[in-house]
């Protein structure tokens, strides 16, 4: 064999790992998602569907390059607490965990897996964030009430019926 045949052959041996780690197929990711509706409640299935078309309008596709685990607790803190243990085990990348009553025991077994949360009251002052500018540790997420905007909806609530004297509930 020639010298420059061999220094061929040595050059193509070497690359061929790399060649062959490039045709790999990308890393699946998982998530896991602690929800307060049951698995099978209509309100549930709806928001899986959206959550899944958000994600593939992402380029993110079940079964391709992601895993999606679901588990629906209702309020059952003794569900949540096996749902929780379960869903940390499967080791996700991100956790998507709704209501207050899922959050508290998802931050508490995963301190250090990215948590996503939902429909939380008060996240600032239930403890689970800082602030909602900066909200720190390993948790973000979206609530979609505010303490501060009481007092406008009353506001709004005045200027939309302004014979109305007082509010309550019943």
């Amino acid at each position: 064999m020639k010298r420059r045949e061999f220094i061929t052959l040595l050059g193509g041996a070497a690359a061929w790992p790399l060649a062959a780690r490039a045709q790999q197929g990308e890393r699946t990711r998982r998530i896991s998602v602690l929800s307060i509706f049951p698995e099978d409640d209509l309100e549930s299935v709806a928001r899986r569907a959206a959550f899944e078309q958000a994600l593939q309008a992402l380029g993110w596709t079940e079964g391709r390059n992601l895993r999606i685990d679901y588990r629906g607790s209702g309020n059952d803190p003794a569900t949540i607490q096996k749902f929780v243990a379960e869903l940390v085990a499967l080791a996700p990348d991100v956790i998507l965990a709704s209501g207050n009553i899922a959050i508290a025991p998802m931050l508490r077994a995963a301190p250090t897996t990215p948590i996503v949360f939902a429909q939380v009251v008060d996240p600032v002052g239930s403890g689970f964030v800082r602030s909602m500018a900066r909200p720190g540790h390993n948790v973000t997420g979206f609530t979609q009430f505010e303490y501060s905007l009481a007092g406008k909806w009353l506001e709004l609530l005045k200027e939309i019926a302004p014979g109305v004297t007082r509010g309550g509930g019943s």
